[in-house]
């Protein structure tokens, strides 16, 4: 796995924006190379602030919407259109002004779908989802996602990938169903560390002077099943993607200053 890098802007509003700058950049290669592009996404105000920048961005216009997958890491178990689905909350955001293919929107099921409150039925029914669009260059179960995004939660975790809960200890299937996480709404749908780390880049979204000692922890070494944000990496790159107040804990050997 990569070694993880660190880029630090001066506030949230400036790390989305560039970061969907960089996001532009990297679908556009993606598309020049292969034809098409595959990128996970991530909710939380700092992914949803990401994908407003992306929508307000002149240059959105260089991606090919209709040659992009979407996917996402993880899902609140909640009903179809519910406010706190980060599906709802990336159309709104973004997906409802650009001309992407709904075929290529992969969603997480929701609770009133067809696999109704069977949340363990909902992981397997999109880790088959996956399976069908990897290929065999991907030697896996999942796509080789160009960019796979994360937020960091306050207590490291990423996804729903809880710090000690079951679901940070798969190490054999790609999606799983959680039940009693720390965070409402307590159930949830989420990719594992096998998958996430199938990407090519890994980036890790903080912002906010709540984040900071997550970000410290997992930058520090700890385990990934004590902080599962340590245990998301990239296969060629891992970045993360900081405001001044998430990095105000960290050692300043660990990023080069040009990046505040």
């Amino acid at each position: 796995m990569s070694t993880p890098q660190l880029v630090v802007h001066h506030d949230k509003e400036l790390m989305a924006q560039a970061a969907a700058a960089r996001l532009i950049t990297k679908i556009v290669d993606a598309q020049a190379s292969r034809g098409q592009a595959s990128v996970v996404l991530t909710g939380g105000r700092n992914g949803n602030g990401l994908l407003a920048a992306l929508a307000a961005a002149p240059a959105r216009d260089a991606v090919d919407w209709a040659r992009l997958d979407l996917w996402w890491g993880d899902e609140r178990f909640v009903p179809e259109g519910d406010p706190e689905r980060n599906v709802t909350q990336a159309r709104e955001a973004l997906l409802d002004s650009v001309p992407v293919d709904p075929k290529r929107v992969h969603a997480m099921p929701a609770s009133d779908g067809p696999y109704g409150a069977d949340v363990e039925a909902a992981a397997a029914a999109y880790a088959e989802e996956l399976a069908r669009a990897a290929g065999p260059e991907n030697h896996g179960a999942v796509p080789t996602f160009d960019v796979l995004m994360l937020g960091v939660g306050p207590d490291t975790h990423v996804a729903s990938l809880f710090p000690e809960l079951p679901a940070v200890r798969e190490t054999e299937r790609t999606v799983v169903g959680v039940r009693g996480a720390p965070k409402p709404p307590p159930t949830r749908v989420t990719l594992t560390l096998p998958a996430i780390r199938a990407a090519r880049e890994v980036w890790l979204l903080a912002a906010g002077e709540d984040k900071a000692q997550a970000a410290a922890i997992a930058l520090s070494g700890t385990g990934e099943i004590q902080a599962p944000a340590a245990g998301a990496r990239g296969r060629s790159r891992t970045l993360w993607l900081l405001d001044t107040a998430a990095a105000s804990r960290l050692p300043r050997s660990l990023y080069p200053p040009a990046s505040a």
